[in-house]
């Protein structure tokens, strides 16, 4: 790599790497792997589980300080309460590792006081990595990324991702689909959230929309497509989406026009009183929230097995649809997650 590297993506380079030739080694012999289900089509093997474990080692040991949340095992790692928060999926693609269908990556991402500053995807069958620090560029290998120019929808290659878990609204999704499907070139769904967002920052795709993503799917992906010159937001178009299990990208043009098309199956409560995104987020839970527990509210928040579940509305026919409010969830000013 040519250019000088931020030090604190530097070392999530070398965590992501360690992972990954764990990864290629287990790909090798896949039928010999672990697999047990989190939930019915939500796989973990031995290999996830390995490869988190050592980039968890690689980032605390040059960061003993900071925090960690990670797919497989939480936060149960790292600092409490430290201003920095590692986000990571070890092996994105899960279900298409098993297969032995070759997309799925490794995904790390270290937010500060709840911005993503330093982020790395890298896709370990193709030896192929996408890096990005705030404000210096998105890059794959030493490339400089930069979104498409495209400014039709009808000419545009659209990613998304298929809804795949129990209790997921595939009506809305279906709805959702069929209305892009229409207006687009079209839409190929290779099943790894985290490269998904790294085609639009490297301009394959035009733009990407999906329901049901956890912030370690996507933390690292949005900052390599901001620093493309790319959106990235909720489906009403606010940049709260971390946490709101629904997002959209694209290139500028692309990522209005999505907008535009998705708006009405928003899961994401709008303010009647004008406030801003992040307002809304801190409003006051339902009742049907109101005995859960912290851990409870913690799993819920960030889509893990046995947590709460949220309603599933059928599509709205304005873009005001009805989410469960989930004020408890979000973090405190000053920390991250």
């Amino acid at each position: 790599m040519s250019q000088a590297l931020h030090p604190m993506l530097n070392i999530a380079i070398k965590a992501a790497r360690t992972a990954g030739a764990l990864i290629n080694r287990a790909s090798m012999d896949v039928d010999l792997l672990r697999i047990s289900s989190k939930a019915p089509n939500d796989f973990v093997t031995e290999v996830d589980q390995a490869a988190e474990r050592a980039i968890i080692e690689v980032l605390l040991a040059a960061y003993p300080g900071h925090g960690i949340l990670a797919e497989e095992s939480g936060s149960e790692h790292g600092a409490k309460d430290s201003d920095y928060v590692w986000i990571i999926d070890p092996l994105d693609g899960t279900t298409n590792f098993i297969h032995g269908f070759p997309v799925y990556a490794v995904s790390i991402a270290l937010a500060y006081k709840g911005q993503v500053q330093q982020a790395v995807v890298y896709d370990p069958s193709r030896n192929d990595l996408f890096y990005a620090s705030k404000g210096r560029g998105a890059f794959l290998n030493d490339k400089r990324l930069r979104v498409s120019k495209r400014i039709r929808m009808s000419e545009s290659l659209i990613g998304t991702g298929f809804p795949f878990r129990k209790g997921d609204n595939f009506k809305r999704y279906v709805q959702m689909f069929e209305a892009v499907m229409q207006n687009c070139a079209g839409l190929r769904r290779p099943g790894a959230a985290a490269l998904d967002l790294c085609y639009v920052a490297a301009g394959y795709y035009d733009g990407f929309f999906e329901t049901g993503l956890s912030p370690w799917d996507i933390a690292a992906g949005s900052l390599l497509i901001t620093e493309a010159g790319g959106l990235i937001g909720n489906f009403t178009g606010e940049s709260d989406y971390l946490y709101q299990r629904e997002v959209v990208a694209g290139n500028p043009k692309i990522y209005g026009q999505l907008v535009q098309t998705l708006a009405p199956y928003t899961r994401v409560i709008k303010a009647e009183t004008g406030s801003t995104a992040s307002a809304t987020a801190a409003a006051t839970r339902t009742e049907a929230e109101a005995d859960v527990t912290p851990e409870q509210a913690l799993s819920a928040s960030l889509g893990l097995a046995n947590a709460v579940s949220e309603p599933a509305p059928a599509a709205p026919k304005k873009p005001t649809a009805v989410r469960i409010r989930k004020a408890d969830l979000k973090p405190k000013d000053d920390a991250p997650f």
